[in-house]
């Protein structure tokens, strides 16, 4: 799959539901079919919402890391926590955020998708704008460790 690009403000309603936007949708039409997981992200207070087959890759990498030990059963746990496999209308674009989720992330009424190479993030719009303003500080040192290139 190519990387998916873009920032995307949307509404969702009272039941969790978001329309993604056509230009959304229209990246995400290769593999529409093939559907969805959406889980809690492990660093922020947002979802991700991973196409199937990149979720697959993901849990293959997860399965690798697999031991008999506390550590590990307490990650996969909290990782898998909430998880489902979910469904974009192909016809509409619209997506359902299950309940649990949309309580985790604390999303209300304006929402932010902001598409990260393989997986889309889920944001409600002031958590995702106070993360950002939060990170602006760091970013240019962020930047010359990420690209330095003697590593």
């Amino acid at each position: 799959m190519t990387h998916i690009i873009g920032q995307h403000d949307c509404k969702a309603d009272s039941k969790g539901r978001v329309l993604l936007p056509i230009s959304l949708k229209n990246q995400l039409l290769p593999v529409l079919k093939e559907g969805f997981i959406i889980k809690r992200s492990v660093f922020q207070q947002c979802l991700e919402l991973y196409p199937k087959q990149e979720f697959d890759a993901l849990m293959q990498k997860v399965m690798k890391k697999s031991k008999i030990n506390r550590k590990y059963d307490a990650f996969v746990r909290n990782f898998v926590a909430g998880m489902k496999e979910v469904a974009i209308d192909g016809d509409s674009g619209r997506l359902q955020i299950p309940k649990n989720l949309v309580d985790f992330a604390g999303i209300d009424k304006e929402v932010v998708l902001n598409a990260v190479f393989d997986k889309i993030e889920i944001w409600d719009k002031d958590k995702y704008e106070k993360v950002l303003a939060e990170g602006e500080k760091d970013y240019a040192d962020l930047a010359e460790e990420i690209f330095d290139d003697d590593e």
